[in-house]
């Protein structure tokens, strides 16, 4: 397949011409490679028709960013940027292309930037987003990251991860071996931690839908962390939380979890609907048994403490049917939770880990 070279600044010229004239509103047609990344406004809607788009060669940066990502009001409430669209229509594919080396180990070392440039979609600081019917491949670390963002909807998304791996000699392998297998060991994956979409702080009133595919990660994570991008794209003056997300539909394999829910350091997670999650790892191209379907909480320590029961609270997880090792994985303190209709099945468990305190009512109905 030929890529037209020059894609981000065919691109950003069509986004800049209709904020010139006054339609706020481009299309891309055609397949083309990205070396910078490409910047959407607000109030703008990016109609990507029937399009391959794949990142270049030795390139490190974002696909698509919000205009105001990343400068300095961009971490300022003045700064918000407000109701951008990204639309596919027909088949559209995203693509990270040739991994670049860059991973969490030697993230802003040695001269790289933070693997945040790894993110295909990284949206920092907007009220009022829509991306939808688009299939992402190949990423880099997590396909779409959301910071800081809020009355979203993400929907129809299907992920393929890069499933390299090699062996003791060195020689690469695609498929069959994946993580699952109980010999495997995660050193040996190509690109690690290539999560599908991740809601990190400040995140709230948004519902994903629809969601399928392979990551070799988290297909969707919800994490309330206080990290290092955390603190990089922190809005002063905005809830740090995470809370009021819906997640509806996924069918997905994933060597972690389909769908993930974490929260330390004192970010409060809340009000979360998870409706309808099918684990289809077991025995897929791509990889063997997935750990679990969803996972709430965790024994290890990502910040300074664990949650308390008042700040992981009002968790439904209904709907889930798994042939993971553990349909799902109850970790930490929570209270007012339901979990209701978790069907497993090929010696499947369910599990709470050992300092889990757990108020629910009722437990795996």
């Amino acid at each position: 397949m030929s890529f037209s070279p020059n894609g981000s600044f065919i691109i950003q010229r069509q986004i800049d011409q209709a904020c010139q004239d006054g339609s706020r509103t481009a299309t891309v047609t055609g397949d083309f490679e990205i070396r910078r990344t490409i910047r959407i406004p607000s109030d703008f809607t990016l109609i990507l028709n029937n399009c391959h788009l794949v990142m270049a060669k030795n390139s490190f940066c974002n696909m698509f960013v919000n205009e105001s990502h990343d400068t300095v009001t961009g971490n300022t409430i003045g700064g918000t940027d407000r109701n951008i669209t990204i639309e596919g229509v027909g088949r559209v594919i995203l693509d990270g292309g040739e991994y670049n080396g860059l991973s969490e180990r030697n993230s802003l070392k040695d001269g790289n930037p933070h693997i945040s440039v790894n993110n295909m979609i990284l949206f920092t600081n907007v009220d009022g987003f829509t991306i939808r019917n688009l299939h992402l491949r190949n990423q880099r670390w997590w396909a779409m990251n959301f910071v800081f963002c809020r009355n979203g909807r993400i929907q129809n998304i299907d992920f393929r991860s890069d499933d390299t791996w090699a062996d003791e000699d060195g020689m690469r392998y695609h498929g069959l071996g994946m993580p699952g297998d109980a010999a495997f060991k995660y050193d040996k994956i190509h690109i690690k931690n290539s999560d599908g979409i991740d809601l990190r702080r400040g995140c709230h009133d948004i519902i994903i839908e629809n969601i399928t595919g392979f990551t070799e990660d988290d297909t969707i994570a919800l994490t309330g962390l206080d990290g290092q991008i955390e603190r990089m794209y922190f809005v002063e003056g905005l809830c740090p939380d995470i809370y009021n997300v819906i997640i509806r539909n996924v069918n997905s394999s994933a060597f972690c979890a389909n769908v993930r829910l974490l929260n330390q350091s004192g970010v409060k997670l809340y009000n979360i609907l998870v409706d309808g999650v099918f684990d289809s790892s077991k025995d897929s191209p791509h990889m063997g048994r997935g750990m679990t379907a969803v996972r709430l909480g965790d024994n290890n320590m990502y910040g300074t403490r664990h949650a308390t029961p008042d700040e992981t609270k009002n968790i439904t997880v209904r709907n889930v049917c798994s042939r993971a090792k553990a349909a799902m994985i109850v970790s930490g303190a929570m209270s007012d939770c339901l979990f209701e209709n978790i069907r497993t099945f090929d010696d499947c468990t369910t599990a709470i880990e050992d300092h889990a305190t757990v108020d629910i009512t009722p437990f795996l109905r």
